[in-house]
């Protein structure tokens, strides 16, 4: 009897303790009385009475004289008394007040510590009597269900007794809120009580066998949702542990042969228990564990079972989204004004429609969709059911969910997600078992529809239509979440179509396929269409749908034909779409044939040939490559001219530097496919070859120069100098180092100057000078010199290789030696070319020229004194030095005629030129 004594004292104590704080809360209400009528009279007056003596205190330390003290309760009921008129028809602020750590460890902390002690209490008075052997097992059972149904009895009479005189309709709502929240003792009591009746029902069917499973079962299913439906009295804490004494309770009790479809059916009337308290409090926590919980269990179930049964976990999954959608917090929370509105920062505008309330709620629903779709398709072992299923009806209700509400930014992601994903997982297990689809033959139209295929492309008509039809009722009102079901109902069909095409299609004749995506991409421009009739301004929804329309005809085209002929076909098409900008003025219109030349160029990398290797054929530049590459340039040129009055100049600045860069592709295909004998393969290019590579890059560094400068674009502007900088980088290391033909003694040819050092050396060097006069005052001071260093060094590798082959022929190797005579002439045609470059300094009074003729003649100095004396001899030593003397004489005299006529004694570098 000592230990059940011990057991009711704290019950006792926490009684007392409520009665003393009810009288307490009853002196803080008059308190709270006279402060409101002290505030209507316009006079501030302390909040308690530890303030009132405070402020006393300060009164008796500024006065000297204690009869000028007045207390401050006195004086503001004199101030209330003399001046009544200045307060009238004002109404008091309530000021919250703000929660400290006193008043959470003493109301709330110690109250839950409390309860959670007396239901550990009544365990261990249960277990103290087993251990002690002083009742049997049935009589132990009644003690503990009789304590438990005490406490619970306990909490509602603290409720109904204690409650009223917490919160008493005269207190204001923050602080009854306040107060309630305090009052925690009725909810920690019940809480207990229910944690000791779930142990005797557990304990009864565990520990004794007292009852069966299926007694057991409901009567652990009867005291959590009792403890549901007492947490609309208690509160969501109560809410919490009945949830989890619910999701608990298929745990505790097990079964040999357990009934997926009862278990399931459980957690789902369970998870709509816990969702209509929500509803009915507002909560917004519970609804986020119970989706967690009821997920977990869809994890726990597929994890551990030998033959998966998809249905019951998927049903359950589909009442969460239909609870979401219609019980809580479907329609309830839906604000009117579309979020992000007011501000042009796209990523702001995107992080506002994600955070649409309730997003929290959404977000766990969703993911908790996601974790459960992901496991059941990703299972691996036997299923009574193909798990598409399940993931085409829960999708597709999710997809519902984003397209009926404000929020449903992010059921609609997750529904996309999850669609991708679960379409992946089916794909790449069914493509374990069934063949590789063959090229070119011929099958049936319906042939590949299996469940799969159907699921999926079910699955995308599904969000085809949700954003159609999310876009004609609310587009105008709600552009933000227009543009997202825009993308989502273009992108998601396409994808999930292209997945199970990989894997159950027909290459080149697959009219199941062709016709799904002609059907999309003709519900998707009709949508474009109302769109534009609907909407004043123009929408980027809108946009998207045209772009989404492109690619779904895209993916017709692939599945239906192949090669060349789909290489043609998607250029045609882009250009079509461009052609459409004279009836329909849409800013899609023209990012389409930008999509058009992005595929073209994928298709290219995975097949440069186009048409493969053995059809190529060796025929230079009429063959395949012309057509392949050829008309997508053409194409693009001809929509860069369609293109010149467009208002939106990025679209057109990408099709104009498009066009420019397939052209580019083009010839460098032709070269390379002429220069190699018909063969594309990954042999190092000849010298030859790379000088047409390169002149091709000078030459694409020019042509989007000059089209920056009609119309200004920073794509246009570091696109030509990136050009030109490669172009640089690759003549100074492959030209000079790499197919150097001294170095590699690639033949030259027997032709003067008409030989292999013309383009490899010459021409590039006359493209970098006229593409460095072309730059000048237009691009950086560094680039142009860049530019005009690389002509300058290209055109000395030429002369000195001229030299080089004139003395030692169409091979060159430097391992053949020097001749007297070629030693000489090196000389010889440096100082020349210095000679001629001081020439034209002078007569275009560039400072650069006369600066790079000075750096020659001291280039032939240097190989005079160093290398002519020691390996010249006779004649030739002497001529070398004769040669090198007058020159330096002639140079002389010329700088001295120029600084005669400098009035400063220095020649003055031309205007506009720095240096």
């Amino acid at each position: 009897m000592i230990e059940l004594f011990l057991l009711l004292l704290p019950v006792v104590l926490l009684i007392a303790h409520q009665r003393l704080s009810g009288r307490v809360r009853l002196l803080e209400q008059r308190i709270d009385v006279l402060t409101r009528q002290l505030a209507e009279a316009g006079t501030p007056a302390p909040q308690t009475a530890s303030e009132t003596k405070e402020a006393a205190a300060e009164t008796e330390t500024e006065t000297d004289d204690p009869a000028e003290a007045t207390p401050p309760v006195e004086e503001a009921a004199r101030a209330a008394h003399s001046e009544p008129d200045e307060a009238e028809g004002e109404e008091p602020t309530p000021v919250a007040a703000r929660e400290t750590f006193e008043s959470r460890f003493g109301a709330r902390w110690s109250v839950w510590v409390g309860g959670l002690a007396l239901a550990l209490g009544g365990i261990f008075l249960v277990r103290y009597s087993i251990d002690a052997g002083l009742l049997g097992p049935g009589a132990r059972l009644v003690l503990a269900s009789l304590f438990g149904l005490g406490l619970g009895l306990a909490g509602e009479v603290l409720r109904r007794r204690v409650l009223p005189h917490i919160a008493p309709a005269s207190a204001t709502a923050a602080d009854a809120t306040r107060r309630r929240n305090d009052a925690m003792i009725p909810g920690a009591l019940t809480a207990a009580g229910c944690v000791t009746l779930i142990a005797t029902v557990y304990t009864a069917y565990g520990l004794y066998g007292f009852i069966g499973e299926t007694t057991a079962f409901a009567l652990l299913a009867l005291v959590s949702l009792g403890t549901l439906a007492l947490s609309l009295l208690h509160g969501q804490g109560l809410a919490g542990l009945g949830l989890a004494a619910s999701l608990a309770t298929p745990a505790l009790v097990s079964s040999e042969a357990p009934h997926i479809d009862f278990l399931f059916g459980f957690l789902a009337l369970v998870w709509l228990a816990s969702t209509g308290a929500a509803r009915l409090r507002r909560w917004h926590r519970l609804p986020i564990l119970s989706n967690l919980g009821l997920t977990g269990w869809v994890i726990a179930y597929v994890l551990n079972t030998d033959v998966l049964d998809p249905v019951p976990p998927g049903l359950a999954l589909l009442v969460l989204v239909a609870g979401t959608a219609f019980l809580w917090p479907g329609r309830l929370l839906d604000t009117d004004a579309a979020e992000g509105e007011g501000t042009r920062d796209p990523w702001r505008r995107v992080g506002r429609l994600l955070a649409r309330p309730p997003a929290g709620i959404l977000l766990s629903a969703g993911l908790s969709v996601f974790l459960g779709l992901l496991t059941l398709t990703g299972s691996t072992g036997p299923s009574t059911a193909h798990p598409v299923l399940m993931l085409v009806a829960v999708a597709g209700a999710l997809a519902g969910l984003g397209a009926g509400r404000r929020a449903g930014a992010l059921p609609a992601l997750f529904a996309a997600l999850i669609a991708v994903t679960g379409t992946g997982l089916v794909a790449l297990t069914d493509a374990a078992t069934i063949p590789l689809p063959q090229l070119g033959v011929p099958t049936p139209l319906f042939a590949a529809i299996g469940p799969t295929v159907a699921g999926a492309l079910v699955l995308g008509a599904i969000f085809t239509l949700c954003g159609v039809l999310f876009i004609r009722r609310q587009g105008e009102r709600d552009p933000d979440l227009a543009a997202l079901w825009a993308l989502l109902a273009a992108a998601v069909p396409v994808t999930l179509a292209t997945i199970t095409f990989f894997t159950h299609g027909r290459l080149g004749g697959d009219g199941l396929y062709g016709l799904y995506g002609l059907a999309i991409s003709a519900a998707l421009l009709w949508s474009a269409e109302r769109t534009s009739r609907m909407m004043a301004r123009p929408p980027l929804a809108r946009d998207l749908l045209v772009l989404g329309a492109f690619a779904a005809l895209t993916f017709a085209l692939h599945a239906l034909t192949r090669g060349l002929t789909t290489t043609l076909s998607v250029a045609g098409l882009g250009f079509l779409f461009v052609l459409l900008t004279r009836h329909r003025p849409w800013r899609g219109l023209p990012w389409a044939m930008v999509a058009a030349a992005v595929v073209i160029g994928a298709r290219i990398a995975w097949e440069p040939t186009v048409v493969g290797p053995d059809r190529l054929g060796t025929t230079p530049v009429f063959n395949a490559l012309l057509a392949g590459y050829g008309i997508p340039a053409a194409l693009l040129a001809a929509s860069a001219w369609w293109l010149r009055h467009w208002p939106g100049r990025r679209a057109l600045n990408a099709v104009q530097g498009l066009a420019a860069l397939a052209s580019l592709l083009t010839a460098s295909i032709l070269v390379r496919h002429a220069m190699t004998g018909g063969t594309l393969d990954a042999r190092v290019p000849t010298l030859g070859e790379q000088s047409l590579y390169t002149l091709l890059l000078i030459g694409l560094s020019g042509i989007l120069m000059t089209l920056d400068l009609r119309s200004p674009s920073r794509s246009f502007r570091y696109g030509s100098m990136l050009a030109g900088v490669l172009a640089a980088l690759n003549a100074l290391f492959v030209h000079l180092v790499a197919l150097n033909p001294a170095l590699t003694n690639e033949d030259a040819g027997t032709w003067p100057v008409v030989n292999l050092l013309l383009p490899g050396y010459l021409l590039p060097a006359a493209a970098y000078a006229g593409l460095a006069l072309h730059a000048r005052g237009k691009r950086p001071h560094a680039y142009v010199t860049l530019l005009a260093l690389t002509g300058a060094v290209l055109g000395f590798a030429w002369a000195t290789l001229s030299v080089r082959w004139f003395w030692q022929g169409q091979h060159m190797g430097l391992w053949k030696g020097f001749t007297a005579g070629e030693t000489y002439t090196y000389s010889v045609v440096w100082l020349i070319i210095g000679v001629g470059l001081l020439a034209l300094g002078s007569r275009l009074d560039a400072r650069r020229l006369r600066l790079a003729s000075a750096g020659l003649v001291l280039m032939a100095v240097c190989k005079v004194f160093l290398i002519d004396m020691a390996n010249l001899e006779g004649i030739l030593r002497a001529l070398s030095f004769i040669g090198l003397g007058a020159v330096l004489i002639g140079i002389g005299l010329f700088y001295q005629r120029i600084l005669a006529r400098s009035p400063g004694g220095q020649p003055a570098p031309p205007a506009g030129d720095p240096s």
